[in-house]
């Protein structure tokens, strides 16, 4: 009985959030319609140029909200990505003096990833279990946007449980990806992504093993993992509290990179270390912004493969344009053949995410709840029986001969506390590797594939939901890294060779490449990843700055905002 009553509430509460927001569309039909000039002057204007119209009153801020406004509903049309809709309440705000309007983001409207709390509204993540948990009050990160000047005026939708490059739930419905529906925006932070690339201007996600990389990546925008303790995360909610072996961070998305690096500047110089004691207590770098803008030669270090999935060829072309560019412009190219292995951070993130045997966001869900399937994989392998489990292992291992895979699912299960600190001794152990490798080598970044294909289709992590290792590195080793679009499958050019045979690539590569096809893909985005090492938020963004500049004429061009 218990379970039937269940399913009803299920049921009841999707509905009542579906019905909840098509009211809330309903109720903002003054914002349809094409855009006006002065809507166009809006969205063609840099930021800093807004937010100084703004502080000298000569843009009404209500002005640049229902211009985004009308941003939200289009691409919502189009991709299913708002969750909740805030924008009545964020022109009350704007009239009340909730929002600093003198702040260095005065204005402007930023969309928030689904677990972001603000008051008043419910922080679902996809969960029906949450449905109806509004509290009373902003989060840190929500007050300390508002007291900088910025404008929270809509969620964005992700996967249940976060742990999937889709995004889709019972709750919100599935996000698709705006150059093709029948692919995903990417996730967890899909819902942003997809927003952004219609003509959204800055937003804020999460990223755990990739969810503001691969959501870029997959739907040509930019962003940047932060390390840890230097973007504030409080006030969110999570399908896994109390998880630490790789801890998630908080990051900003934007449409293009001088919003980036202007909102990551903002939000910094806002001490965010009052606002949330996880961060450290260190102010933004001029000093190394500057130097790596002016650096006259750079040292590239260029990752080819995190050898586990070696790149598709439309990822690997991005990468050699990406090279191409920056040994024009002056800048000397290093071959990274012999980092750490990336394969032991697969194997350790993995492990270290769900030592708890998948159990914690298993307990969120209700009676007939649709799981991620790349979720659901995992889950299904760790309450495989263990004798059965380790029949399996020696198959792979000695009959399929595969030592990516057998490695992977040999210890599938749930550990002990004992086995989880022998695994972040582990951790820390390859950290040290890499620090003591990377000293050796003098990289000022690393050039790599931010994924092994472009977006799959929907369903798609089903396969693939190991074949993360691109991004999932940098979150163990705790690194900075960013996300730059760079140019579109070629159905021409990205085809595979006739001579490829799936059949003998390991486990995790199979999963991926099962879904490539260059046909199917023409025209999805496709970028790179640029990576510093911990704490270089600054010397980061200022060389992702070079490297689209190198680009030159072969700079990504953005979607239209129709």
């Amino acid at each position: 009985m218990s379970f039937l009553i269940q399913r009803l509430e299920h049921r009841r509460d999707c509905q009542a959030k579906q019905d909840e927001r098509a009211h809330r569309v309903l109720g903002l039909s003054h914002l349809r319609g094409p855009f006006t000039k002065a809507d166009r002057a809006i969205l063609d204007r840099p930021i800093e140029d807004l937010v100084q119209d703004v502080h000298d009153k000569v843009l009404d801020p209500v002005d640049l909200l229902h211009t985004y406004g009308k941003v939200a509903l289009k691409a919502h049309d189009k991709t299913n990505c708002v969750t909740e809709i805030m924008i009545p309440a964020a022109e009350s705000w704007l009239q009340d003096g909730s929002i600093n309007l003198k702040g260095p983001l005065a204005g402007i409207p930023v969309s928030l990833k689904d677990t972001i709390c603000v008051g008043g509204f419910d922080t679902t993540v996809g969960f029906s279990s949450f449905v109806g948990n509004k509290e009373s009050k902003d989060g840190a990160v929500v007050r300390l946007l508002k007291d900088a000047g910025a404008v929270p005026y809509v969620k964005t939708n992700l996967p249940i449980t976060m742990l999937s490059f889709e995004s889709a739930n019972d709750v919100w419905g599935r996000t698709t990806n705006p150059y093709n529906s029948k692919y995903t925006p990417g996730g967890s932070t899909g819902g942003e992504a997809a927003l952004l690339a219609l003509g959204g201007r800055i937003g804020v996600g999460s990223d755990v093993a990739g969810s503001v990389r691969v959501p870029a990546h997959f739907s040509g925008i930019y962003s940047l993992r932060p390390s840890t303790g230097r973007w504030p995360k409080l006030g969110f909610r999570t399908s896994m509290p109390g998880q630490e072996g790789v801890p998630s961070v908080y990051g900003p998305m934007t449409r293009t990179l001088n919003d980036l690096t202007y909102f990551t500047r903002a939000v910094m110089s806002m001490e965010p270390w009052k606002y949330d004691y996880w961060v450290h207590p260190m102010p933004w770098r001029p000093d190394v912004e500057k130097k790596f803008a002016k650096s006259k030669k750079l040292r590239v270090g260029v990752m080819r493969t995190d050898g586990v999935v070696d790149p598709s060829p439309a990822c690997r072309r991005a990468l050699e344009m990406t090279e191409t560019a920056l040994r024009k412009a002056g800048h000397e190219i290093v071959e990274v053949t012999n980092p750490p292995s990336p394969y032991e951070a697969l194997y350790l993130g993995a492990h270290l995410l769900n030592a708890d045997g998948c159990q914690m966001f298993k307990s969120f869900f209700r009676y007939g709840e649709k799981n991620d399937p790349g979720a659901h994989q995992m889950d299904w392998l760790m309450r495989f029986p263990n004798p059965f489990k380790y029949l399996y292992y020696l198959w792979v291992k000695y009959v399929r001969r595969d030592d990516v895979w057998a490695g992977l699912i040999k210890n599938w299960r749930a550990k002990s506390a004992y086995e989880n600190w022998q695994l972040v001794a582990r951790r820390e152990a390859y950290r040290t590797e890499w620090f003591e490798w990377w000293n050796a080598q003098g990289f000022d970044f690393l050039l790599t594939p931010p994924n092994a294909t472009p977006a799959v289709p929907h369903e798609g992590m089903h396969d693939a939901v190991s074949s993360c290792g691109y991004t999932f590195l940098f979150n163990l080793l705790d690194y900075t890294a960013g996300i730059i679009p760079v140019t579109h499958v070629d159905k021409d050019l990205d085809k595979l060779p006739p001579s490829f045979d799936i059949k003998k690539l390991n486990g995790v590569a199979q999963g991926a490449y099962k879904l490539y096809d260059a046909e199917d893909m023409h025209g999805l985005p496709v970028g790179v990843q640029i990576v510093g090492r911990r704490l270089e938020e600054e010397k980061v963004l200022a060389i992702m700055k070079r490297v689209e500049d190198a680009l030159g004429d072969d700079k990504f061009k953005l979607l239209e905002i129709d």
